[in-house]
């Protein structure tokens, strides 16, 4: 029984080595989203991170608008939430 498990697991390890190779050339077949913003080229996370935080800005500001912000507990922890959830949206919108 554990010649059998070794040898098992001896051509799974196989296996995996020889998948190795196809994997490594299949992983970057997909160019890198990017923008060129005056001659320079930013990743697309990036653009979508600072959206992300110019709209947690607005949020706040309407908040305070409305006279909401003394609703939130702890906006240290909140707000870059915000900022990260409207980066992920944004980023899953355009690049999904």
């Amino acid at each position: 029984m554990t010649n059998w498990h070794s040898a098992t697991r001896f051509v799974r390890s196989r296996a995996a080595l020889a998948a190795l190779p196809a994997a490594c050339a299949l992983a970057g077949c997909r160019q890198a989203p990017t923008f060129n913003i005056l001659g320079s080229f930013f990743p697309a996370w990036l653009i979508c991170l600072f959206a992300g935080v110019v709209l947690a800005v607005v949020t706040n500001r309407i908040l305070v608008h409305f006279r909401m912000d003394n609703e939130i507990l702890l906006p240290i922890l909140i707000y870059p939430c915000v900022a990260l959830l409207f980066a992920c949206a944004l980023w899953l919108i355009c690049f999904s």
